[in-house]
């Protein structure tokens, strides 16, 4: 049982030579990184500006369909009107 705890502190200390030795080769990230990561940022605020643009584009769009179906139901109530008052009139 003594001979396990007198092994345990080397072992976490090997362990934590260990680990520190492949923090350490971790490094950082590199200025190609920085800018690929800059590249990347500036694209995607790019795309979701023109997917605001174009969700804008598409709701006007569905506006002016709107009123399009709108007075087109318009005219098909006034010429039913008209046909109606047309076969009221003598011949």
């Amino acid at each position: 049982m003594s001979t396990l705890k007198s092994f345990r502190a080397p072992v976490i200390a090997v362990m934590l030579f260990i680990s520190a030795a492949f923090l350490t080769g971790c490094g950082g990230v590199s200025d190609a990184q920085l800018a690929e990561l800059d590249a990347l940022r500036q694209e995607v605020s790019s795309l979701e500006s023109e997917a605001n643009r174009l969700k804008d584009e598409r709701a006007n769009l569905e506006s002016q369909i709107q009123d399009r179906n709108r007075k087109l139901a318009e005219c098909a109530k006034q010429k039913e009107e008209t046909k109606a008052n047309l076969q009221k009139l003598p011949k």
